[in-house]
């Protein structure tokens, strides 16, 4: 039974949500503020995080720079209806989806069990090809599908799900083009829609993680307009 935080300071919604996925057979944490949950979670981490953007103590871009320190666990922001800025600086810091308010209970679920498998399909190895659970090396990139490890230049990068797939699509055929509409098939559940500054937004953050254990980092190349590719070095 997977456990699911949610965070928000509206406790119509922490009600309402919470019976929906207890119905769906979650077990569920709830807090108000974000200081509360990060205090819960210093103790014991759940499977998932839902997480409000705006709330009192510690907002949920807050929240969620902190735990990227520790965990590379699925997060969803519930963001207001048109702050479309807050969607993309969540994902940048590494969010891995967004709903926006007022929202389908329904599709939050759907959301939430798409994250979940896609982290189950990583953390098994029971991905779609066989060839997708095999450690991959790109000179010097290496990949552990069943361990959801990556290493640039013998070091570590923590990626989130999502950061993942994206990774693993792109270096499976160095120099081959993925186009954004393939890497949103790759990364999303086909229930959810998704628009192309997300799949930007993941590349963005990806590359800045790899920059981190090495600048000089630059084998994902964008080509304006039609997509990415992965240059092995």
């Amino acid at each position: 039974m997977a456990r699911i935080a949610l965070v928000d300071d509206d406790r119509n919604i922490l009600t309402s949500v919470a019976m929906t996925l207890e119905a769906e057979g979650f077990e569920v944490e709830t807090y108000n503020d974000g200081q509360s949950a990060l205090d819960a979670f210093n103790r014991r981490l759940p499977d998932m995080a839902v997480l409000d953007i705006k709330m009192p103590r510690m907002d949920g871009m807050d929240l969620l720079q902190r735990l990227r320190q520790k965990t590379t666990m699925p997060v969803i922001f519930l963001t207001s209806k048109d702050d479309e800025i807050d969607e993309v600086l969540g994902l940048r810091m590494g969010a891995d989806d967004y709903v926006k308010k007022p929202f389908s209970q329904r599709l939050l679920v759907e959301r939430i069990r798409a994250l979940l498998r896609r982290q189950d399909a990583i953390a098994s190895g029971e991905v779609a090809t066989t060839e997708e659970t095999k450690i991959m090396e790109r000179g010097n990139l290496r990949m552990d599908p069943l361990r959801h490890s990556v290493t640039w230049k013998g070091m570590d990068v923590a990626l989130t799900v999502t950061e993942f797939m994206l990774l693993q699509a792109l270096a499976q055929r160095p120099g081959f083009v993925k186009s954004r509409d393939q890497l949103m098939d790759v990364a999303y559940d086909d229930q959810v829609y998704v628009d192309d500054r997300t799949i930007d937004s993941h590349i963005k953050r990806l590359r800045k993680k790899m920059r981190a254990v090495d600048e000089n980092f630059s084998a994902i190349e964008t080509l304006y307009g039609i997509g990415y590719r992965y240059n092995e070095e």
